[in-house]
């Protein structure tokens, strides 16, 4: 097989292009600079000379806050882009998997979401995001979207490098604990991507959407807590953790309550098991505070 990965100096794309390379796959890979999604006729051109099995799309606009007011943006980058990108790999025959998120809920059911529940974003990411995954469907029938939550990792912007730099400059951190959901390796997820891809090689996929996030649930703050305890040992203080309410912690764009998924579809149809978030959590700790 061969692929291609869109969005590799992400967080998501930096670990996609490493586990292809340590499976030995035959993988190219494309960071925003070198290719810009929202650009259909290059999308079409890279997708077109390469002629990939399958193509990775890990490209996205995750500036939750900011695509409030930036809304062109964020539509132009998450349904746009899949868009260009579908329609491209329906010509070429090659299979699509794409990344959206649990902000496509609303966050009011009481119990871990499913596949089948209906969205209701409360922002524009996850309506943005709510797009792309509804232009997919209608473009191109072989695809696989991972709606995943939470993700943290060693490259790009996150929770777990933001707590690791507030810990060095405060006495308190304030941390909302109403909101719940499951944090997702980055590696974790590069990893059942791959699993994915072999599935897809070996023509035994069922294609649609699927859950796939860490481990376990928690809440925002007892999540700093984890990574807090982690990092104990080389933090140059023990700064004090204080559980607030989200109404405490305005923001600009509205989170979901509960962003908990329920991942048993992929487990059972795909054989992917959930990461647990506690493992990647201690490697990238360990790699943020020793560099």
């Amino acid at each position: 097989m061969k692929i291609l990965v869109l969005g590799t100096n992400g967080q998501v794309g930096s670990e996609l292009m490493r586990a292809a390379q340590l499976a030995r796959l035959d993988v190219v890979g494309f960071a925003h600079g070198e290719l810009d999604i929202t650009d259909s006729v290059g999308v079409d051109a890279a997708i077109l000379k390469h002629n990939p099995t399958c193509v990775i799309n890990a490209a996205a606009y995750t500036a939750v806050d900011r695509a409030e007011t930036d809304k062109e943006s964020a539509f132009a980058i998450n349904r746009d882009g899949p868009i260009n990108i579908t329609r491209s790999c329906a010509k070429v025959g090659a299979s699509l998997i794409s990344f959206s998120t649990d902000y496509v809920f609303d966050g009011r059911k009481l119990t871990p979401y499913d596949e089948s529940d209906p969205i209701c974003p409360l922002s524009v990411y996850g309506e943005s995001k709510a797009a792309g995954e509804a232009a997919i469907r209608s473009i191109w029938a072989n695809h696989l979207i991972l709606r995943t939550s939470w993700v943290f990792g060693i490259h790009g912007t996150n929770f777990v490098k933001t707590i690791l730099r507030l810990a060095s400059q405060r006495d308190e951190l304030r941390i909302v604990s109403d909101q719940s959901g499951c944090p997702t390796g980055a590696a974790g997820l590069a990893e059942a991507t791959m699993t994915c891809i072999r599935r897809i090689a070996a023509g035994n996929v069922e294609w649609g959407t699927y859950h796939l996030a860490g481990r376990g649930p928690t809440t925002w703050h007892d999540f700093a807590a984890a990574i807090l305890k982690i990092a104990a040992p080389t933090l140059p203080r023990s700064p004090r953790l204080v559980a607030i309410t989200t109404a405490e912690y305005p923001t600009a764009a509205h989170r979901p309550e509960n962003s908990v998924l329920n991942c048993s579809r992929i487990s059972s149809r795909l054989g992917i098991s959930q990461p647990s978030w506690e493992d990647e959590l201690k490697r990238v700790v360990s790699h943020v505070v020793g560099s």
